[in-house]
């Protein structure tokens, strides 16, 4: 399947062109606005975004912030393109999060460059984090954001919701979990896990999340 690419672009002309040059690797779509755009985020999520600076209605600085501010959509990578070279909006969109930024007129050949390696940057930080739904588990922050809230776990619930979250939508046994979560060696009740279960389902709640852990009788659980 090919990686989804949204362009943010206003003339026609440069869609086209945009088109052209990504159909080979990517599947290109483009938007004409900002407005246009978040309609689509709503529905589907794409791998990298081209975002022009000059746009009817927002500009790119402003759905730039939109972006980066909303947790669903903070994680994409969103390469600037303007005809704007100056520095002072290079600086200024990369300051925003802007991952990298394109001044017009671009050589072809640098244009695609620049976009595989910011693809490669991010396929490489996603290794590092699991999203499952409104789920956010960053690895090297140890920290875990449920419906743009953090919320705060013991470190076996944090583990629990990982390999959960890691195999959404298959059941994992009791005896793997007790394995994965607490050890081959634990000894204990083994109401222990039925009890962590309870408490995260417990904060899930709290943070209104779309996910739920259901039972599987007398197997194990699993996220859905």
């Amino acid at each position: 399947m090919k990686q989804i690419i949204y362009a943010v672009e206003d003339d026609a002309a440069l869609q086209e062109l945009y088109g052209y040059l990504l159909e080979d690797d990517f599947d290109c779509r483009s938007f004409y606005d900002g407005g246009t755009l978040f309609a689509e985020l709503s529905k589907a999520i794409p791998d990298l975004i081209l975002l022009d600076i000059m746009l009817p209605g927002d500009d790119g600085f402003a759905i730039l912030s939109r972006l980066k501010a909303d947790k669903k959509t903070s994680h994409i990578p969103v390469i600037m393109i303007s005809a704007k070279g100056e520095e002072i909006s290079k600086v200024k969109g990369l300051n925003m999060g802007a991952d990298d930024y394109i001044a017009k007129p671009f050589g072809v050949l640098e244009f695609t460059a620049r976009i595989k390696a910011n693809l490669r940057k991010n396929n490489k930080r996603a290794a590092e984090n699991i999203i499952y739904k409104d789920i956010i588990i960053d690895f090297s922050k140890h920290q875990i954001t449920v419906n743009n809230n953090q919320i705060q776990t013991t470190l076996k619930e944090y583990n629990l919701l990982r390999l959960l979250c890691g195999n959404a939508g298959k059941v994992q046994v009791r005896e793997v979990i007790f394995d994965k979560v607490w050890g081959d060696n634990f000894i204990g009740e083994t109401r222990t896990l039925d009890i962590h279960i309870k408490e995260l389902r417990k904060k899930l709640s709290e943070a209104e999340s779309q996910v739920t852990i259901q039972t599987i009788r007398g197997v194990g659980y699993m996220l859905i």
